[in-house]
């Protein structure tokens, strides 16, 4: 497929002008699960131009019930597997893939110089570490975060706040498996649809959840 059959195509649906920010943007995603996977898809359906993707995990069984991956994924890395989905989407756009775990020490260099870094981890504490490793090392970089998508209650009760000029967090705020609520497709896909949107409204200058 060439590039300027995908351009073209994009500027049918979107004004050219919003279009070049999006070519010419970089985001980062930190962790390919259920989340980020996703993410990561909708954000290469938008023709984001640079993407800056990690994860050190492998595909598993269990993660087919809410992940972006197939059966022809089981066992790969993460990052290989995105790669391959992301290529059948969008082969234009510039991938960047890191197999490995993000950490404090990390992080800002990973996603050094990303307009935003969609935050897409499981546990709590390491949501709080890449948030304050991210605002205290990238200092133009803003964050959009997620807490609160497990469970099968309405997405309607999903929301963006932004607590800080520069962090933003997505979901309902409370709902999570520590709770002993499943993780369920459609909450975490919602989720994801709602980080991966306002990644694009800061892209073309909508500061505001």
């Amino acid at each position: 497929m060439e590039r300027e059959a995908l351009e073209g195509a994009l500027l049918e649906r979107i004004p050219e002008e919003q279009a070049r920010r999006l070519m010419e943007a970089k985001v980062g995603v930190a962790g390919l699960g259920g989340l980020g996977s996703h993410i990561a898809v909708m954000l290469a359906r938008c023709f984001v131009g640079r993407l800056v993707l990690a994860d050190f995990d492998r595909v598993e069984l269990t993660n087919l019930n809410r992940q972006a991956y197939g059966l022809s994924h089981l066992g790969k890395k993460k990052t290989e597997a995105i790669r391959e989905i992301l290529a059948q989407i969008n082969p234009c756009i510039q991938v960047e893939t890191f197999d490995l775990k993000v950490t404090e020490k990390n992080a800002a260099e990973l996603f050094s110089g990303c307009a935003v870094v969609c935050e897409a981890f499981d546990r709590p504490g390491e949501k709080a570490m890449l948030v304050n490793a991210l605002l205290a090392g990238c200092p133009e970089t803003a964050v959009v975060a997620a807490s609160g998508m497990a469970g099968w209650e309405s997405t309607n009760l999903m929301r963006v706040e932004r607590p800080m000029r520069r962090l933003y967090v997505a979901g309902d705020g409370k709902t999570d498996v520590e709770q002993g609520t499943a993780l369920m497709a459609p909450r975490v896909m919602a989720c994801a649809g709602i980080q991966a949107n306002m990644a694009i409204r800061l892209l073309l200058g909508e500061a505001e959840p």
